[in-house]
């Protein structure tokens, strides 16, 4: 079964993304297809996996290496300034440890975008992605580099980090193409973003940035904004939403596998509860 006029749309959230991969591999069991997809930050490396085919990879190697200080630590950190170990998460990880399927990435018809924020403007870059190669998994990397906690990410001749400062839900994005989308959120809906805390640690670490801190100063904004447009085309018929009922119970840098286990449930679970009107808004065949 194919849409052939809906796209997806994954927003980020760093471990909250592991109720999208719930989501994703509900998807791929039914043999849900989009002809796009656009991912931020964690959306982007989940969702990279929908066009790889491998169901269960996501949760897999987050189980198996969520206590790993090479995957995400503050010794990371400290030792080459990405929480999320930079070398071993987007190399070792699918090069070596849990092999991502490049040759079915490459094969896979869907468009797979990725958004990364320009350091030096503020701005959202979109980059798609059609091979799995080096400057793939490193287009993958800015999209998910949060500030303060990760370098910043020079590939294609520009400086990037995390897609969700400047376009945390690109559903408009992609609406330039297609007029209906599928919306994968991580927040449940009464969710409000409140303004960055600590915003004297940004003032310090982004100073050569000065157009990348004010998009993290009214971040926020952006995003609240975002979600109403995403509300608004959803009474429009327009989109579908997937997300949680309630506060995903994970933090941005989870180490508790059960924790993991039951993210990645939820997603599952909210998918499975929805794939009934979910195939009625594709216009699949039941």
């Amino acid at each position: 079964m194919k849409s052939t006029d809906t796209a997806l749309v994954l927003e980020g959230g760093a471990m909250r993304g592991l109720f999208t991969a719930g989501v994703l591999d509900v998807f791929m069991e039914h043999n849900i297809t989009f002809p796009a997809c656009v991912g931020v930050s964690a959306g982007a490396a989940f969702g990279c996996n929908l066009k790889s085919h491998q169901r269960g990879r996501v949760l897999r190697y987050n189980l198996a290496y969520c206590r790993n200080p090479q995957y995400c630590s503050f010794r990371s950190l400290l030792k080459t300034g990405n929480i999320f170990g930079a070398e071993f998460c987007y190399h070792t990880i699918p090069e070596q440890l849990d092999p991502f399927d490049v040759q079915t990435y490459d094969e896979d018809p869907m468009a797979f975008y990725i958004v990364a924020t320009d350091v030096t403007t503020g701005k959202p870059h979109y980059q798609k992605l059609d091979k799995a190669d080096y400057d793939c998994y490193e287009w993958i990397r800015a999209s998910a580099s949060m500030p303060l906690v990760s370098r910043v990410v020079e590939v294609g001749g520009g400086k990037y980090l995390d897609g969700g400062v400047a376009d945390s839900i690109p559903l408009r994005f992609m609406e330039q193409q297609y007029a209906r989308n599928v919306v994968v959120l991580t927040r449940p809906r009464e969710y409000v973003k409140e303004p960055a805390s600590k915003i004297w640690l940004y003032k310090r670490s982004l100073k050569p940035y000065p157009h990348m801190l004010r998009a993290v100063q009214t971040r926020h904004l952006m995003y609240n904004e975002q979600r109403r447009h995403v509300f608004e085309q959803e009474q429009a018929g327009k989109a579908f939403i997937i997300c949680p009922k309630e506060p995903l119970a994970i933090g941005r840098m989870e180490h508790d596998p059960k924790k993991i286990q039951a993210c990645y449930d939820v997603g599952r679970q909210v998918a499975a509860e929805r794939l009934a009107e979910l195939k009625e808004f594709l216009g699949y065949d039941h």
